[in-house]
């Protein structure tokens, strides 16, 4: 096993991008851009430095995310020292929203994150298109990126696997091919790149694997630079997972306010921010967060955000 030093420990919140990406067009009533700022400026009062909070994909596809939503919570937030409000990026037509909705180091100086998926099957159900299509598109995106002073990170999709939908077979990226995206993003300028467990494939045992090839071999290499991203049903287990891979060096981890969250190609939701944080606390690790403050906020949002949409759609659905 490799053994790595201790590194300072980030978590970043993803519950504004990836609930809010799923939200149907008849709940933005609810999900209005003043109630996705006040829960932005509850997680930095509770110590966030990083949360991804937007993304520039097709209203169609996420209609919480059109243009008008976009602008107002940019304004509403402004620039925020010492904060990274990252907001994702799909394709060129994502870039150019970015960066004509001022999201760029001379506007609001939002990161922007760019993904694509270890696994060819997933890629081409979640971005239409092969991987090696979606690097060319990306290489171009960051060369302009780059030294417009924009700070970029990546995400790998499926690092620890993918079951296909149609026959349920577990296609298992070689990790080689793992640490050549890597490379790639990094030598591209991508400052941090997370790795996902897109559906929660992998116990504990497996993502024990996983990072320790991985990390033996790039033998330690950028560590700190890399994240972790576990997608399962059951969020204790996502939880589990982190543990074992903080305790091989990853420092970076993604969470959600509830566990919630997903995408529309089977990631089930996250592992809740909460959670999270009390484990990590309770094992005397620090994360720079106010505990009381995230479970507050958490609270407040099944109240005010889950319920009234989950309330919704069953008055909708018993119709």
């Amino acid at each position: 096993m490799l053994e790595v030093e201790p590194k300072n420990l980030i978590v970043t919140d993803v519950t504004l991008r990836e609930y809010g990406q799923n939200i149907p067009s008849a709940y933005l009533r609810i999900f209005t851009p003043e109630i996705r700022v006040k829960i932005a400026l509850g997680l930095i009062e509770a110590g966030f430095t990083n949360i991804e909070i937007l993304s520039c994909v097709h209203p169609k596809v996420a209609p919480a995310m059109n243009d008008s939503a976009i602008r107002k919570i940019a304004k509403g937030l402004g620039k925020i020292k010492g904060v990274y409000l990252i907001t994702l990026v799909p394709n060129k037509a994502g870039y150019e929203h970015f960066l004509s909705a001022g999201l760029g180091p001379d506007g609001y100086d939002h990161s922007m994150a760019i993904f694509f998926s270890a696994v060819e099957a997933h890629n081409l159900a979640n971005l239409g298109r092969p991987i090696n299509e979606t690097v060319e598109e990306y290489t171009r995106i960051l060369k302009d990126a780059v030294p417009r002073g924009i700070r970029a990170v990546g995400y790998v999709s499926a690092a620890l696997g993918y079951i296909a939908p149609e026959n349920g077979t577990l296609i298992r990226p070689p990790i080689d091919h793992v640490n050549d995206y890597i490379d790639l993003l990094f030598d591209l300028g991508v400052s941090a790149l997370t790795l996902s467990d897109l559906q929660g494939v992998a116990d504990q045992h497996e993502t024990e694997e996983f990072f320790d090839a991985l990390l033996t071999g790039r033998k330690g290499k950028d560590i700190e630079r890399l994240g972790y991203h576990p997608h399962h049903f059951d969020g204790d287990r996502a939880i589990a997972n982190s543990e074992i891979a903080y305790g091989l060096g990853i420092r970076r981890f993604d969470s959600s306010l509830g566990g919630t969250g997903g995408c529309v190609t089977g990631a089930p939701g996250n592992q809740p921010t909460e959670g999270l944080i009390r484990t990590f606390h309770s094992s005397g690790i620090e994360t720079g967060l106010d505990d009381q403050k995230v479970f507050s906020l958490s609270e407040m949002i099944q109240e005010q955000l889950y319920g009234k949409i989950s309330l919704a759609t069953d008055r909708e659905e018993k119709a």
